[in-house]
């Protein structure tokens, strides 16, 4: 059969007028921007639909080509926008027909198929294909258009499963290699290497070395930007693909660095698997997250040129997932006065205590439970933390006593190397922009005389290149200028003598709280803490690095002193002292050259606390403050405090009733603070306890005249 006569039998019998009064579209699209370059028969029979419009009966100029998802796979509709317009032109009935070589150009998803397919039958838009013209309303049509589309997705599968197996395959075989990180390049035979720029990898192994000695990620980002270290990115596409970047360090590149197998020579594939719970951050595909390693693809040892070994490797792993602020991990050491942040531990509950700081500078240290009680553990132990801090920290300088000297000279020689490699970095750095400074020295050089207007250009790019050169000259003295001295072998030999006295180095000015942290998580792995009700005494076990564990008892500050352990012992000493005629200031003095302790009073014993003592708990000595206001009291006169108690009510109840006029009262004269006496004989304390017995709320009925009058006071006698 004649082609135009098929096209005029299919126009006579599914193209109807309302058909042509609208538009006809002709959607095109391939899947990847390799098959946009390369496949240029399918992209013009594609465009070449517009003549099949034209032969439907459509003008030219009512045939509307739609390509914005060139380059966009049709597994989704998300981000493809032209087959969002489509489908917006199809539901403003503004489409008679849509063309495309084939269905699968629409789409690969019977989800999308489908909302079309429906979209087109209430419309009543006809779609059509290189086998012919369907009408969504007729059955077989339908039907037809069902089974193509349910075969467009299940296509899409088998070339995916192919794919994907095909990949996999190699990634099994330690062959596949995506964008290599950075430190690494990809090798002529097709795998991966050093990077063969010295300058890269010296960058790289500074990273490791630096955490080896801060031990966060944070920290070592921040080393790098002081020492003004640069790490070297290869550009992965682009006009300059293959070329190095000098790019200041960023958090996320540091830990990138870290966390990758592959700088411990561990080949690796499917570190990130994608999530189909989850949608990614811009909406257009399924999230990716990252697995555990008994989860990978592949997971290949020696399989790839190293910086560290496997052992670092994961010692720097450990460190990472123990510097993550969460209640299960230590975290990471931080520039609080705290030194066993992260490390204290809660006998009672099992979980690891909080840091607070309280009161108003400068504040006090206080570590707290912060753990909800559960059903069997009600837990809220807190207590001042300087205390165990120093008790913690007298430990750790008893055990590197022994090892100072040895200490100090691995100390040394990490600051030196470190140096030498911050130097060594610079220098690269010099050489480089020399390079190429000489380089468009030689090209200016070689130009022709004629030439003028090449040479211009490389007299200025030589410019420029001497320019970046004198800048990064000058950078580097003042650099130099602002890092300390190298210590000669004079002053080496006086640091280790110095070495010899821990204590000093530990106390002096010049050591931070954050390297005596460091100091400590190096030799302790957990501190669990015990503190007993009324008692003074801190017990605390030290489990070290290593496994060994030892046990302690350290005295806390407490508000009372029977809260102290020794408390029998101090007033049994303080009544032999006070029997032996020793006036209050021999007796402190004696009390504190024993041994014996102030609970709140940081100066220890001194001539106030010491009479207050002998008066409390010896009898005699002077008044108690309460003993002393308790004399000013005139009869059936309470002092309010006493007489909250007696009516068993609260002190701002108390206080209401003094400003209503219930109740009779003065304030007791020359006194550092209100004190309060009011009068209250056996007739005035039974209509008290009435009025605290009656309910106030707002819907009560107000209360009688005789329960909110005072009683009349007796008249002050006067002498005759």
């Amino acid at each position: 059969m004649n082609p135009a006569n098929s096209v005029s039998l299919l126009r006579s019998s599914k193209v109807q007028l309302w058909h042509l009064d609208r538009l006809a579209v002709v959607y095109v699209r391939q899947s990847s921007p390799q098959q946009v370059l390369e496949n240029r028969e399918s992209r013009e029979r594609q465009y070449g639909l517009v003549d099949r419009a034209v032969a439907c009966g459509w003008p030219k100029d009512r045939v509307l080509v739609i390509d914005e998802d060139q380059g966009k796979s049709g597994s989704t509709s998300e981000g493809r926008l032209g087959f969002q317009r489509l489908l917006a032109e199809v539901g403003l009935d503004h489409v008679g027909l849509i063309l495309g070589i084939e269905m699968s150009r629409l789409a690969r998803s019977c989800k999308d198929w489908h909302q079309l397919l429906e979209l087109c039958a209430i419309f009543r838009t006809l779609l059509g294909d290189q086998d012919g013209l369907y009408d969504p309303t007729d059955p077989n049509d339908r039907l037809l258009l069902g089974l193509k589309g349910t075969m467009s997705e299940a296509e899409l599968h088998v070339l995916r499963g192919r794919l994907r197996q095909g990949v996999l395959n190699k990634a099994r075989r330690g062959e596949l290699f995506m964008l290599p990180p950075t430190g690494y390049a990809r090798s002529p035979q097709g795998g991966i290497e050093l990077d063969p720029d010295e300058q890269v990898r010296g960058a790289v192994i500074h990273v490791f070395d630096l955490f080896e000695r801060l031990g966060s990620a944070r920290a070592v980002t921040k080393a790098l930007l002081d020492q003004r270290v640069s790490l070297g990115i290869r550009i992965a596409s682009g006009p300059h693909r293959g070329q190095i970047e000098w790019r200041p360090p960023a958090l996320s590149t540091v830990f990138r660095i870290l966390k990758h197998p592959i700088y411990a020579g561990i080949y690796v594939f499917g570190r990130t698997q994608t999530d189909p719970r989850h949608r990614a951050k811009n909406g257009t595909g399924a999230a990716k997250k990252v697995v555990n390693p008994e989860h990978y693809h592949a997971h290949l040892p020696d399989r790839c040129p190293a910086y560290i070994t496997v052992e670092q490797y994961e010692a720097n792993q450990q460190k990472l997932a123990a510097n993550q602020a969460r209640t299960e991990c230590r975290g990471a050491a931080r520039e609080g006065p705290s030194l066993l942040a992260g490390l204290v531990r809660c006998s009672r509950c099992q979980r690891r205590m909080c840091v607070a700081y309280t009161g108003n500078p400068p504040r006090q240290l206080r570590y707290t439970c912060m753990n909800k009680p559960s059903a069997h553990v009600k837990c809220r132990q807190q207590f001042l933390g300087k205390e165990l801090d120093q008790a913690v920290a007298a430990e750790v300088l008893r055990a590197l006593a022994p090892g100072a000297v040895e200490l100090s000279a691995a100390a040394t020689e990490d600051v030196l190397r470190e140096r030498t490699s911050v130097n060594r970095h610079w220098r690269q750095r010099l050489e480089r922009a020399k390079l190429a400074a000489e380089r468009i020295e030689r090209q200016y050089q070689a130009v022709e005389p004629e030439n003028r207007l090449v040479a211009r250009t490389l007299e200025q790019r030589w410019n420029e290149a001497l320019l970046v050169l004198r800048q990064l000259e000058e950078e580097y003295r003042r650099f130099q200028q602002t890092q300390p001295k190298v210590p000669t072998a004079t002053e080496l030999q006086q640091l280790r003598k110095l070495a010899e006295d821990l204590p000093t180095l530990w106390h002096a000015s010049t050591t931070r709280a954050i390297d005596r942290q460091q100091i400590i998580r190096i030799v302790v792995q957990e501190v669990w803490v015990t503190t007993a009700e009324a008692n003074d005494l801190l017990t605390f076990r030290v489990t070290w690095v290593g496994g060994h564990v030892t046990e302690h008892q350290a005295r806390r500050r407490v508000k009372r002193f029977e809260y102290m352990h020794d408390f029998p012992q101090l007033v049994a000493r303080l009544g032999e002292l006070r029997a032996a005629k020793f006036s209050s200031d021999q007796i402190a003095e004696h009390l504190n050259g024993e041994g014996f302790r102030c609970p709140y009073d940081p100066r220890g014993f001194h001539r106030k606390n010491v009479q207050r003592l002998v008066s409390r708990y010896l009898g005699g000595g002077p008044l108690s403050p309460r003993q002393a206001l308790k004399r000013l009291l005139r009869p059936n006169e309470w002092l309010a405090s006493e007489l909250v108690e007696e009516l068993k009510v609260s002190r701002t109840t108390l206080h209401d009733w003094m400003i209503a006029g219930w109740l009779e009262y003065r304030r007791i004269p020359r006194q550092a603070r209100r004190v309060y006496a009011c009068w209250a004989d056996e007739a005035e304390l039974k209509r008290l306890r009435e009025l605290a017995r009656r309910p106030r709320h707002w819907y009560d009925p107000p209360l009688p005249a005789w329960l909110t009058t005072p009683h009349a006071k007796p008249p002050k006698r006067t002498k005759s």
